[in-house]
């Protein structure tokens, strides 16, 4: 999440409340040998921009997952039947 006001980004940020233009959000930082959990309320004017990794590719000469090889939990099922 990314606060233009303050030129920030807050990461691995869950929204717990959203009540009027006020965002109430909890994350954690790291800091030396410390790990500080944070609640703050936002106005919803100063967050510019909301990120989520979707996926990660490694680089180089690696073969790729494909749909046979994804564990049975991860497929998407058709739910539709084969007209064949």
């Amino acid at each position: 999440m990314f606060l233009r006001d303050q030129q920030r980004w807050i990461e691995r940020a869950r929204i717990l409340d959203i009540e009027g233009d006020l965002v109430t959000v909890r994350y954690e930082t790291e800091e030396d040998d410390e790990v500080c959990s944070w609640e703050e309320m936002l106005r919803l004017e100063s967050i510019g921009s909301v990120m989520q990794k979707l996926a990660t590719v490694p680089r180089g000469d690696v073969e790729p997952l494909v749909s046979e090889d994804c564990p049975e939990a991860e497929r998407i099922r058709n739910h539709q039947p084969d007209n064949e």
